[in-house]
């Protein structure tokens, strides 16, 4: 697939630019070592992101596939909820980043923030979803 243009590199654009939308549904991040036989078991269309560490592979998974794998020793401990920075930012774009953690830091909501190629996607506590989205909204300067 062939890239959609160069992403967005001034970061007043990419903030303004932003349209936070909220996924529905419940997620989580899991651990598995690279040998636990559900690494090769899960199967990668129900992977939302798979990131490997020194450790072992996380993942981001719906957490309805993650409870259909319990009986097999998948477990987490957080369950997000899913908002996509709907501006095309480059990768090498600087402050994004920081300023959605700042604004959401501000408002006592803790994000863990994943750049994708095209998107930035920030997963925050499940109960946090919808004031995530006023408070990126606001400063995106569209609330």
């Amino acid at each position: 697939m062939e890239a959609k243009g160069v992403g967005e590199l001034d970061l007043g654009k990419c903030i303004t630019g932003m349209k936070p939308k909220l996924h529905s549904g419940e997620y989580v991040f899991c651990f598995l070592e690279q040998t636990n036989k559900l690494y090769k078991a899960i199967p990668r269309e129900e992977v939302l992101c798979e990131f490997k560490e020194t450790e072992g592979i996380t993942f981001v998974l719906l957490k309805s596939v993650a409870d259909r794998y319990a009986a097999d020793g998948l477990k987490y401990e957080y369950v997000a909820a899913w908002l996509t920075l709907e501006i095309h930012s480059a990768l090498e774009a600087v402050g994004l980043t920081a300023a959605v953690s700042k604004a959401l830091a501000e408002a006592n909501i803790s994000a863990n923030v994943i750049a994708a190629y095209y998107h930035d996607h920030v997963f925050v506590n499940i109960k946090d979803g919808a004031k995530a989205q006023e408070v990126l909204l606001k400063l995106a300067g569209t609330d």
